[in-house]
């Protein structure tokens, strides 16, 4: 079995996925974002995608599971599944009879128990995780941080996206679909607040006008882990990341930048 990483100097293994679905009015594709608690150390008050820190069941499910993905994999994946139907209400990766019934007690049976199997089990569903697409991976070990996640970025598709949500209230405040670039202007206006790998994805998912679009270039890059870096030019300070990801900034300035 593989054992999950606890040591804080290597970062908590953590899953977030990025879930698409069609506009209702047209246009470039919405994703789903959440606003987290202030209460929370790490990135309280911030938008951000649905995920969380990789569990101890979500590695003995990758354990069991077999098929191509190795275990560690397979346990950040079944992370964002665990974590997307907690903290949203909402069934990605999962196969079987599925409804909007389903999926409410779905949840609340999960946090009744906090284990995806048991779930599995109850209401007789599989996992489909080839309906999620590796993305990216952000490890910022250079900066000094509340707390240091070693966090793998998947994207998903909803389709038409006609789906209930419901924010869970213990972690997160508020969910919202909205396209990658308005996103973005409502971070300028300040309505809402991301951190540097937040707002670096954002712009990533802004260049797409369709999920097939962003899954051709997350198939297309292959996914290296991202450890932002200081450089001074000029006299200021800036945040870097290397440039051949496919993010098309790279740089900001260090005293603009929002941490977790």
């Amino acid at each position: 079995m593989t054992s999950p990483r606890t040591d804080d100097a290597e970062g908590i293994p953590a899953a977030t996925v990025i879930v698409f679905r069609d506009a209702p009015s047209g246009g470039p594709p919405e994703i789903l974002m959440t606003i987290r608690s202030r209460e929370l150390v790490f990135a309280g008050g911030m938008a951000v995608f649905p995920g969380g820190r990789v569990d101890p069941s979500d590695y003995e499910l990758g354990a069991m599971i077999g098929g191509p993905l190795d275990p560690e994999e397979a346990a950040h994946q079944i992370a964002v599944v665990r974590e997307t139907l907690e903290e949203t209400g909402l069934v990605i990766g999962l196969a079987g009879e599925i409804d909007s019934d389903k999926a409410r007690r779905a949840r609340s049976y999960l946090l009744q128990t906090g284990d995806l199997a048991t779930v599995l089990d109850h209401f007789g569903w599989e996992l489909d995780l080839d309906q999620l697409t590796p993305f990216a991976r952000w490890f910022p070990k250079n900066e000094r941080l509340t707390r240091l996640f070693d966090t793998r970025f998947y994207i998903a598709d909803l389709g038409t996206g006609a789906v209930e949500i419901e924010a869970d209230l213990a972690e997160n405040t508020h969910l919202f679909w909205t396209s990658a670039q308005a996103a973005l202007d409502a971070a300028e206006r300040g309505d809402i607040k991301v951190i540097f790998p937040t707002r670096r994805n954002l712009e990533r998912l802004a260049q797409f006008g369709s999920f097939s679009a962003a899954k051709e270039q997350a198939e297309r890059i292959p996914v290296r882990t991202i450890m932002p870096f200081t450089e001074e030019r000029e006299g200021t300070k800036w945040l870097r990341i290397d440039e051949d990801l496919g993010y098309p900034i790279t740089a900001e300035a260090l005293e603009t930048v929002m941490r977790g």
